[in-house]
């Protein structure tokens, strides 16, 4: 066979050169014909340096010819978006919140219980509106609104992020973009409305001039108050014409438009400080922009606004309703203030019609029924405030605001400028318990663990040097809790909250309901003595969740809130174990001691086991009972304030007495509304579950207590009819005095239980446990019939267990082990 022929490109071989494996070419070597060649041999193409290879995770990545042309595909995106947004949108007809309409408010049964909403709206030019009010607003709401662009992304981003990291909500909104939400479009926070407000702001830009825009949003800014526009807000809050505003009161108007209702000073005085922040905010944003001279600026003081003139709809308890359930919408974010007042809501609230008006009713016969100003000045000072709660809902049921809201325009349901006093002191024992808290040497904390109740006993263990006064300067000896409790001694209080712990003490006040940011809220030994400044308001909700054995319900006032076909949502409002059922209810049995056997006695008028507390505050400027039955809580506060000057005054010789104490109107007050509004229902006795060593108490040392000489000036007690006057031999109980062995048949309250007998003067001889503490009838748990309220020796009887309640003391009361009492009950003049 003859040779084949060699493939094409195949070169001779010289024969005498040895044979060598064949290995790829490299990409610089020449391949066949002289080509270089790729990878594996293979030719590459001519013209390009070949690359690495991408290999591995690499390949997942874009490359950069991706990006960039991603990056162009979006810009012609968002530019076709922006032109065709600006060429689609329209500006539109003013909105419907020009002629804004009311709002309705329901009772919780569905009738009406009022209607707000009047639009108070008068439009000026803006030659009418002084210069330095128009630099005002600027400082407050967009300093370079007169070179900037209608709309500004950037601070959109920056709100957005800041608003999305937790920085607080902001616009970001120039005021080009807020005159058109307030004009043309409303408060809604949807992307919708906010990419209309975007393209309609552009195009108002380029239409109109900035001062017609200015005068646009002078003319439709929301102030407070109802008033819609400069004219309307300088009339509402200093009852002038814009034109005679001063740049002082200008500012302050300014300085409404960030947050109307609450920087309103007059109706909310516990903003006043933010109010005032904010106020100088502006001032100085108006010293930076050289619109303000320095020196005119350090001579600027606060213009006080003048009173709130209400609407004659809102007369009465109608005002604080609405008042009130306007912030619980605004505070919790439900809707904002502007957009509420554009109106056109029906809400519905969870006021009870019935007992609403029972409040009203208890307030006017009790307290207003009596009061003459014109006889006694002191009346002038006299407001009250009341909340009543449904413990298990968290349903708000009533409320008392003052007098009628067109004439006492501050809400002293909700305030927080008065202190809380010894109503407070439940909150120490409760964290005590949730604690396993320990006195100095070691003793468990329980209702009957002793403390020394000496009037000025300095406080042991604490940082801070403290000795308070006991109430009338009355010293106790050793007494126990529970004792203490019914008496309100602060010497005991103050050493307990400092065995506690105040930090502890301060986080369970706070976990039962007291707000954190509540003034004067300090975790110092005198807070057991109730110097925090919370609400009615905020007492009864902490209150509630004794009651409900520590379940917070967060309160409510809403039922549900609809416009037109829209329901708007409600937050949740998920009941928690706020503290333990053993801790709460172990309160709650010494609260019962109060009302049965302590400074609360007044409170069983009402017919209802309850559980309660008094309290005085400093100089007898507050007076407060704050109680509860098992299904209702409420807690009623009296208040001394200057209706001219508005300072807090003290209501010493209001309603004819030397002292108003919280026993006392406060308790009646809580007595006549609880009847009325339990009326048709049975008592319900207190289910309680008890820390170890509550039920039984161990027989503590004779305890002995003596009262202050009178000194002029001093107020020690009433004028005349006071059993034990300074100056007498101070009286002693316990043991041998108080009925150790027959519950009182010796001398059970010589002066003022009865002699002989543990009653039989003024206690009653059948009623008042002649012989064992109350054989015949006496001597219930709830210390019946025996004694009288003043002096009560002995009052724990040997076998009392059958009594039926009673007006008088407590001889035979709550007894195993007679004369375990802590001796006779100081004069009332002593007592809160």
């Amino acid at each position: 066979m003859s040779d084949q022929s060699p493939p094409p490109g195949w070169a001779p071989r010289d024969p005498d050169t040895p044979d060598e494996p064949p290995r790829p070419a490299g990409p610089s070597e020449p391949g066949p014909r002289g080509r270089p060649s790729g990878p594996a041999g293979e030719p590459a193409k001519a013209g390009r340096k070949p690359g690495p290879r991408r290999t591995g995770w690499r390949r997942a990545l874009p490359t950069w010819r991706m990006v960039l042309g991603g990056l162009l595909l979006l810009a012609l995106l968002i530019g076709g978006a922006l032109v065709a947004g600006y060429l689609l949108v329209h500006i539109p007809p003013a909105n419907a919140a020009a002629t804004a309409q009311s709002n309705v408010y329901l009772y919780a049964d569905g009738s009406q219980l009022a209607r707000d909403g009047e639009v108070d709206r008068v439009n000026v030019p803006l030659s009418q509106i002084p210069r330095t009010v128009q630099e005002a607003v600027l400082a407050a709401e967009d300093r370079d609104f007169y070179s900037e662009r209608a709309v500004d992304p950037k601070a959109m981003i920056r709100a957005a992020w800041n608003t999305a990291t937790g920085k607080g909500t902001q616009s970001g909104s120039t005021i080009t973009q807020q005159y058109v939400k307030n004009y043309y479009l409303g408060q809604e926070q949807t992307i919708k409305r906010k990419v209309k407000e975007f393209f309609i702001a552009i195009k108002l830009g380029r239409e109109k001039s900035k001062n017609y825009i200015l005068e646009g949003y002078l003319n439709t800014s929301y102030f407070g108050r109802n008033a819609y526009g400069i004219q309307a807000a300088s009339q509402a809050y200093y009852g002038k014409d814009v034109g005679k505003l001063t740049t002082a009161e200008g500012a302050y108007l300014a300085t409404l438009l960030n947050s109307p209702s609450a920087f309103d000073v007059v109706s909310h005085p516990q903003s006043r400080a933010r109010a005032l922040a904010r106020w100088n905010y502006v001032l100085d944003g108006m010293v930076k922009k050289d619109w303000l001279p320095a020196a005119e600026r350090a001579t600027t003081r606060f213009p006080e606004p003048g009173k709130v003139r209400a609407a004659a709809g809102l007369s009465g308890q109608r005002g604080y309703l609405v008042e009130a359930i306007k912030d619980y919408i605004v505070d919790r974010e439900i809707l904002d203030d502007k957009t509420l007042a554009e109106g056109g809501y029906r809400i519905t609230t969870t006021i009870d019609k019935r007992r609403q008006n029972a409040l009203v009713t208890a307030v006017d016969d009790q307290m207003i029924s009596k009061l003459d100003p014109e006889a006694r000045p002191a009346d002038r000072l006299v407001r009250a405030g009341g909340v009543s709660i449904d413990p298990l809902t968290g349903k708000v049921l009533a409320l008392y605001g003052g007098i009628d809201y067109t004439k006492q325009y501050v809400n002293n349901a909700t305030r927080h400028d008065y202190q809380v006093a010894s109503t407070f002191k439940p909150f120490v024992f409760t964290a005590a318990v949730e604690n396993d808290a320990r006195t100095q040497d070691g003793r468990r904390i329980t209702p009957y663990t002793v403390y020394n109740g000496d009037n000025r006993r300095p406080v042991v263990g604490g940082r801070i040097r403290f000795n308070p006064e006991n109430e009338g300067q009355v010293s106790y000896g050793n007494i126990t809790v529970n004792t203490a409790t019914d008496l309100s001694v602060n010497a005991v209080y103050a050493q307990m909250a400092v065995d506690v712990g105040t930090a502890k003490v301060k986080q369970t006040a706070i976990a039962l309901g007291i707000p954190e940011n509540t003034p004067n809220f300090e975790p110092v030994p005198a807070m057991a003595l109730g110097t925090l400044q919370a609400s009615v308001l905020d007492m009864t909700q902490a209150y509630a969740t004794l009651a409900d054995h520590g379940r917070l319900t967060p309160y409510t006032f809403l039922e549900k809130i609809t416009k037109e076909d829209d329901t708007i949502g409600l937050p949740q409002r998920a009941p928690t174990q706020a503290v333990s059922r053993e801790a709460a209810d172990t309160t709650t049995s010494m609260l019962v001691s109060v009302v049965d056997n302590g400074t609360g006695t007044a409170a069983l008028a009402a017919g209802h086991p309850a559980a309660g507390k008094t309290g005085t505050g400093e100089l007898d400027r507050s007076a407060w009972f704050a109680a509860y039955t098992p299904d209702l809580v409420t807690v009623v506060a009296m208040m001394g304030q200057d209706p001219d000057t508005g300072t807090l005054q003290s209501l010493y010789g209001a309603l004819g007495e030397r002292r108003i104490s919280g026993g006392g109107y406060p308790a009646r007050i809580w007595a006549a509304y609880t009847k009325t509004a339990l009326e048709g229902t049975d008592p319900v006795d207190f289910e309680l579950e008890l820390q170890p060593g509550a039920a039984q108490p161990p027989p503590p040392p004779s305890p002995q207590f003596s009262f202050p000489e009178e000194t002029p000036g001093e107020r020690t007690g009433p004028p005349t009819g006071r059993p034990n006057r300074p100056g007498r031999p101070t009286p002693t109980g316990g043991q041998n005095q108080g009925g150790q062995d027959n519950g009182g048949q010796n001398q059970g309250g010589q002066d003022n239980g009865g002699q002989q007998n543990g009653g039989q003067d003024n206690g009653g001889q059948d009623n008042g446990g002649q012989n064992n503490g109350g054989q015949d009838n006496g001597g219930t748990t709830e210390g019946d019939q025996g004694g009288v309220t003043s002096g009560t020796q002995g009052r724990q009887g040997t076998t009392g267990t059958t009594g039926t309640r009673g007006p008088g003391g407590t001889t035979g009361a709550r007894g195993t082990d007679g004369g375990t009492a802590d001796g006779p009950r100081p004069p009332s003049a002593f007592l809160e």
